[in-house]
C-alpha cells in the first residue's frame, strides 16, 4: 500500500507538466527514507533534467540516499540524449531500492533501465499502479506503439444535432465549456481542422481563455483554398498545411504534400514523422466522419446544448458510442467517450 501511495504522488507531480514535455513522457519521482519523503521532482520540459534527477537534487541530506527508496512513475531511461541516463545515476548513488510504476516501451529503454539497476545489485519492483501510469502517458505510449498520435475527436452540437444554424458560425457552448476547451488545447500537442472549417469559422486554434501553450495547428487544405489572411495563418503557433500542391517551409508555416485518396494513412505518417504525440480533431462533420468510419480515434469529447434548437445547418457526424463519463457545465454537458478498439 505504501508503494502505491508514493507512486500516486509521482503521478500527481508528473501531471504538473502536462502539455510541456513533448516529445518526452510525463514522469514524476519521489525519494523516501524511513517512510518520510526527503525528495521529489518531475520532468518539466524536453532537454531539461529528468524527474529522477530533479528529485535527487532536492534531497537536503544526500548521505541518506543509500538507505532510501526512489519511486518513479516510468522506467528510468538507459540512453544518452540531451541528458545522461537516469538508470546510471541511480546505480552510481546506490539507492537501496527502486520502485517503478510502468515500464517504458520505447525502443531505447524497454527494460534496459531496469536491467542496469538490477545488475548493480539494487532491488527493483515494477508494475505498481501500472494502469494509472500508462494512462498518464497514453499519448507517449500510443505514439511509440502505434506509430501515430493519440487522437481526440471534439465537437459541439445543438439539441437537434447541428453544428451551426443555416451553415453560418453559431455559438453552442457556454463560457465555462469554452474555458475547458482551451485547457484541452493547451494540454494536447496539436489540433486539426479541414478546409471548410477554416473558411467558415476562421479559427485561430490558439489558447486564449487561460495561460497555456498553443498547440501545433494542422490544416487539411488539399487545393490551398484557405487564404493567407485567415487566422490560422497568424504567427501565434507553428502551422502544418497538408495539401496536394507544394512542399515548402516559410517561417512558422510548413506545407507538406499529401495524397488525397489515402489521406488518413498519409496523415498518420506525417504526424508521426513530425513527432506529434497527440492531436485534437476539431474539423467539420466531414473530416470527423472519416476518422469515425474507420475507428481511428482514442477519445471523443462531445459538447451538447440540449436546450438549443438550430433546425437547419451542418449535421453532426454519425457516431455510435456510449459515453464513459458525462459532466454538466451549467446548461451544457460534455460527454467523454473512449475507443477501446482503436486502431
Amino acid at each position: 500500500m505504501k508503494d502505491e501511495l508514493y507512486i500516486k504522488r509521482c503521478i500527481e507531480l508528473a501531471e504538473k507538466a502536462l502539455g510541456d514535455t513533448y516529445p518526452n513522457p510525463l514522469v514524476g519521482s519521489v525519494i523516501v527514507h524511513n517512510d518520510i519523503i526527503i525528495g521529489e521532482g518531475y520532468h518539466h520540459k524536453a532537454g531539461e533534467n529528468h524527474a529522477e534527477i530533479n528529485a535527487i537534487n532536492s534531497v537536503k541530506n544526500p548521505e541518506l540516499i543509500p538507505e532510501s527508496t526512489i519511486y518513479v512513475s516510468l522506467e528510468p531511461c538507459a540512453h544518452y540524449g540531451k541528458t545522461p541516463p537516469c538508470a546510471l545515476k541511480i546505480k552510481e548513488l546506490g539507492f537501496k531500492k527502486v520502485v517503478i510504476g510502468a515500464m517504458d516501451s520505447h525502443d531505447k529503454v524497454n527494460g534496459k533501465g531496469k536491467k542496469i539497476i538490477q545488475d548493480a545489485g539494487i532491488e527493483v519492483i515494477s508494475g505498481i499502479l501500472e494502469e494509472e501510469c500508462i494512462q498518464l502517458n497514453k499519448r507517449f505510449f500510443t505514439y511509440h506503439e502505434k506509430k501515430r498520435p493519440y487522437i481526440i475527436l471534439k465537437w459541439a452540437e445543438s439539441g437537434d444535432g447541428f453544428f451551426d444554424k443555416d451553415f453560418k458560425p453559431t455559438a453552442i457552448s457556454n463560457d465555462l465549456v469554452n474555458q475547458y476547451v482551451h485547457k484541452l488545447r493547451a494540454d494536447e500537442h496539436a489540433i486539426l481542422v479541414g478546409t471548410q472549417t477554416a473558411l467558415t469559422d476562421n479559427p485561430s486554434l490558439t489558447v486564449r481563455n487561460l495561460i497555456g501553450r498553443n498547440p501545433i495547428r494542422v490544416l487539411i487544405d488539399f487545393d490551398l483554398k484557405v487564404g493567407k489572411n485567415t487566422s490560422i495563418y497568424n504567427d501565434e503557433a507553428r502551422t502544418i498545411v497538408l495539401n496536394t500542391l507544394k512542399e515548402e517551409v516559410k517561417g512558422h508555416i510548413h506545407y507538406i504534400k499529401i495524397d488525397r485518396i489515402n489521406f488518413l494513412s498519409d496523415l498518420m505518417e506525417v504526424l508521426y514523422k513530425e513527432q506529434i504525440q497527440s492531436i485534437i480533431i476539431e474539423g467539420g462533420s466531414f473530416t470527423l466522419q472519416q476518422f469515425i468510419n474507420i475507428g481511428l480515434w482514442d477519445e471523443a469529447v462531445i459538447i451538447k446544448n440540449d436546450h438549443l434548437k438550430l433546425i437547419n445547418g451542418t449535421r453532426k457526424p454519425e457516431f455510435h458510442s456510449l459515453a464513459s463519463e458525462v459532466r454538466d457545465y451549467r446548461d451544457n454537458r460534455i460527454e467523454f467517450h473512449k475507443n477501446i478498439l482503436g486502431r
